[in-house]
């Protein structure tokens, strides 16, 4: 099955109230996904995956190559994310990736989508382009941003938030709306 044949619906935002979450991190390279993420697990003492861990090899070279993925590339990445989430349903888990489209986001949720939080981090395309100049050591060239700004598709449902806070006040603003979810 392709990304064009998923079904499409939106797992939107789910209540938090009684469930093992998966909070999914979402947003284009330079958001800060990995930092935000790995912080709010350890803040919610929950299992962290990073998505970039889970790329293949050809996916990996393709993006040191300044080549965009295509559906195609991103589907057994989304596959194997997928798996990663339905198995950690029982303890919950913060796993990052980008997610860029809502097909995207409707596969990372498939038999999981009650379960599922959406946290988008956004930002303006000059601060993304400062951020990914500075970083160092990631297959992720800053070439390929507009091509993912380009993709993203604005998650509907989501927590939103601006990356211009320092870390911290992300985490807290983010708990915060996590906590009213639990709330509803």
């Amino acid at each position: 099955m392709t990304l064009k044949e998923q079904p499409q619906e939106n797992p939107g935002r789910h209540r938090a109230k009684n469930l093992k979450n998966i909070l999914f991190v979402i947003g284009v390279s330079g958001t800060g996904k990995s930092t935000i993420g790995q912080l709010l697990a350890e803040k919610l003492d929950l299992p962290f995956f990073d998505g970039d861990d889970f790329h293949t090899e050809a996916n990996i070279e393709k993006m040191s190559n300044k080549i965009p993925l295509t559906d195609e590339d991103r589907y057994e990445w989304l596959i194997t994310l997928n798996r990663l989430a339905v198995s950690n349903q029982e303890t919950g888990s913060v796993i990052v990736c980008s997610a860029l489209k809502e097909s995207y986001r409707i596969l990372l949720a498939k038999k999981i989508e009650e379960k599922v939080v959406w946290i988008s981090l956004e930002s303006s395309f000059e601060l993304l382009l400062e951020r990914l100049h500075k970083r160092k050591g990631h297959f992720m060239p800053a070439e390929l941003l507009r091509s993912q700004l380009d993709t993203f598709e604005p998650p509907i449902g989501a927590i939103k938030i601006s990356i211009e806070p320092s870390p911290q006040e992300i985490i807290d603003h983010i708990i915060k709306e996590y906590r009213q979810l639990e709330d509803e």
